[in-house]
C-alpha cells in the first residue's frame, strides 16, 4: 500500500482491528442505553443552562444515527463518550465496560513502548523502552500522527471523546491519550528530536515484552509524605483526601510541623476523594475558629411548575404575566422551573470547630491540572487566609457529586447533579481555582523531574524572601 493511500485509510477510519472487542448489544440495547443517558442527563445535569438545547438534542440525533453503524460495543460506547463530550463536565463521564476498558493500549507498540504528555500545548516523548532510546529519545515531540498535524488529529480524532471541564485538563488528557486504541490500531508518527531531527515510524498496538523503561518508572506517591526543605521550611505533600488515614497521618507528624517557620504544602497530583479529610486537615490552617467552605446547589425540578412555565416565553419575564395574574419575578421563577434554570441552594453556614493549636506560619500551596475535586474545596476552605498563598497553575477546574447510572453490557456513566461555587457565589467549575502565582510546569520539570521542579523552587523563594 502506497504511503498516501496508506495515511489516508488511517485517518478516514481509525479502525479497530482485533478480533477480541466483544460484540453483544443489540441494537435495542444500544438505542436504550443511548436514550437512558441522554434522559438522565436532561434531568439530573446541574449545568444544562450552560448547554445550547437545539445543539444538545442535535448531539443525540446525531448519536441515533452514529450507533445503529457501529460494528461491536467498543464502537458503541465511544459514540456515547463523544455526546457526553459535548456536556464539558469533569464529573460527567461515560466508562466503558470492564472487558472492553482491558482491551485499551495506550503505550504498548510492540517493540516500541511509549509514553506521552501534553507540555504547554505540545506533546512529548516522557518515557520509552531502553532498547529504543536512541531511535526515540527522550522529549521528542511528537508533531504529527497519520499525516495530521498532532494538533489537528487531537481536535478531530481525540479531544470530541474527552469530558472535562476545563481547556488544560482536556489537552492533558488528550496528550496522554493521543495514540490510545486497540491491538491491531495503525499510527504513522512524525517525531522531532531534541537535536531538531525528523524521523517517521509506524507503530501498530502490540503487547510489549520489554520491561526496562527509560527514565525508570518513579515508585508510586505516598498518600502523605513530610520532609523538611531548606531555613526550616516543611514541606507537606498530601497526594489523596480519599481515605481518612491521610488525616490520621497528618495528625501524628503535627509536632514536628509546629517546629517549622515556613510550610509548603503540595496537592498537585491530589485528584481528590473527601470534602471532609480535606476539611480536617484544612481547619490546622484557618485563622480562628470558623471555617468557610463553598457553596452548594442542585436543580430544581417540579413538574407542575414546568408545565406552566412551558406556556410562557422569555419576553414574559420582562414584564409578568398581567392577564394570569403573574408578577414579573412568578413569572421568570415558572419560567426558569421549565428552562432547567431553577435552582435549589443547600443550607450555608461557615461552621464553627472545635480548638485546635493552628499552623498560622507563613504557607506556599502548590496546585497544578491535576488538582481536583476535593482538593479543589480543600483550597476554597483555605481561600481568604491572609498568610497562605496558592502557587503554581490552574486547578482541574470540576468537583460536585455525581449520579451513577448502569449501561446496557456493564457500562456505566456519572452525571454531575450538585454546583460548587466559591463562598462569595463565583465559579471555579470551568475554569479552576486560581493561582496566586502562576508558575506552569515546563519540559525540564516533566523530564527530568528529580533534577527540577520550577514551582518548587519558586514557592521555597517566595517563602525566603
Amino acid at each position: 500500500m502506497k504511503k498516501k493511500n496508506f495515511i489516508l485509510f488511517f485517518i478516514l477510519t481509525y479502525s479497530t482491528l482485533s478480533a477480541q472487542v466483544p460484540n453483544n448489544l443489540t441494537l435495542n440495547d444500544k438505542i436504550y442505553g443511548l436514550s437512558k443517558f441522554w434522559n438522565e442527563v436532561n434531568y439530573n445535569y446541574v449545568y444544562m443552562y450552560k448547554i445550547d438545547k437545539e445543539n444538545w438534542d442535535n448531539a443525540y440525533k446525531q448519536a441515533i444515527e452514529n450507533i445503529q453503524a457501529t460494528k461491536n460495543d467498543y464502537e458503541y460506547y465511544r459514540e456515547l463518550q463523544r455526546l457526553c463530550a459535548v456536556l464539558n463536565d469533569g464529573h460527567t463521564k461515560v466508562y466503558f465496560p470492564e472487558n472492553i476498558e482491558d482491551l485499551i493500549m495506550n503505550s504498548m507498540f510492540g517493540e516500541y513502548r511509549l509514553f506521552l504528555m501534553n507540555i504547554q500545548g505540545k506533546v512529548f516523548v516522557t518515557g520509552i523502552n531502553k532498547s529504543k532510546v536512541n531511535e526515540i529519545p527522550l522529549g521528542s515531540e511528537v508533531t504529527k500522527v497519520n499525516g495530521l498535524s498532532t494538533n489537528e488529529f487531537q481536535e478531530k480524532y481525540v479531544e470530541p471523546y474527552i469530558s472535562t471541564s476545563t481547556v488544560g485538563s482536556k489537552k492533558n488528557e488528550a496528550g496522554t491519550k493521543l495514540l490510545q486504541g486497540l491491538e491491531g490500531d495503525k499510527y504513522e508518527i512524525e517525531i522531532k528530536t531534541p537535536k531538531g531531527e525528523i524521523r517517521t515510524f509506524h507503530l501498530s498496538h502490540s503487547q510489549t515484552e520489554e520491561t526496562d523503561m527509560f527514565p525508570e518508572p518513579l515508585p508510586k506517591k505516598p498518600v502523605f509524605g513530610f520532609k523538611w526543605l531548606k531555613n526550616k521550611i516543611a514541606y507537606i505533600e498530601i497526594n489523596s483526601f480519599e481515605d481518612a488515614t491521610v488525616v490520621q497521618e497528618f495528625e501524628s507528624k503535627l509536632p514536628e510541623i509546629r517546629k517549622a517557620e515556613k510550610i509548603i504544602i503540595d496537592i498537585r497530583d491530589n485528584g481528590g476523594g473527601s470534602s471532609r479529610n480535606a476539611k480536617n486537615i484544612a481547619k490546622y490552617f484557618i485563622e480562628g475558629d470558623t471555617i468557610y467552605g463553598p457553596k452548594n446547589y442542585s436543580r430544581e425540578i417540579i413538574p407542575t411548575e414546568r408545565a406552566i412555565g412551558s406556556f410562557l416565553t422569555a419576553s414574559d419575564t420582562i414584564n409578568g404575566k398581567a392577564e394570569w395574574g403573574l408578577s414579573k419575578e412568578e413569572t421568570t421563577q415558572l419560567y426558569e422551573a421549565y428552562s432547567g434554570n431553577r435552582f435549589h441552594e443547600f443550607d450555608y453556614e461557615p461552621e464553627v470547630i472545635g480548638r485546635v493549636e493552628k499552623l498560622n506560619m507563613p504557607t506556599v500551596i502548590l496546585t497544578s491540572n491535576y488538582t481536583a475535586s476535593a482538593a479543589e474545596d480543600f483550597l476554597i476552605y483555605l481561600y481568604d487566609q491572609d498568610h497562605i498563598t496558592r502557587i503554581g497553575d490552574f486547578t482541574y477546574g470540576s468537583t460536585g457529586q455525581p449520579i451513577e447510572i448502569e449501561l446496557p453490557g456493564n457500562g456505566s456513566a456519572w452525571i454531575c447533579t450538585k454546583k460548587v461555587t466559591l463562598p462569595n457565589d463565583e465559579e471555579f467549575v470551568g475554569i479552576g481555582v486560581k493561582p496566586q502565582i502562576l508558575v506552569q510546569r515546563n519540559f525540564n520539570d516533566v523530564l527530568y523531574h528529580d533534577k527540577y521542579d520550577s514551582q518548587l523552587e519558586e514557592a521555597v523563594n517566595y517563602l525566603t524572601k
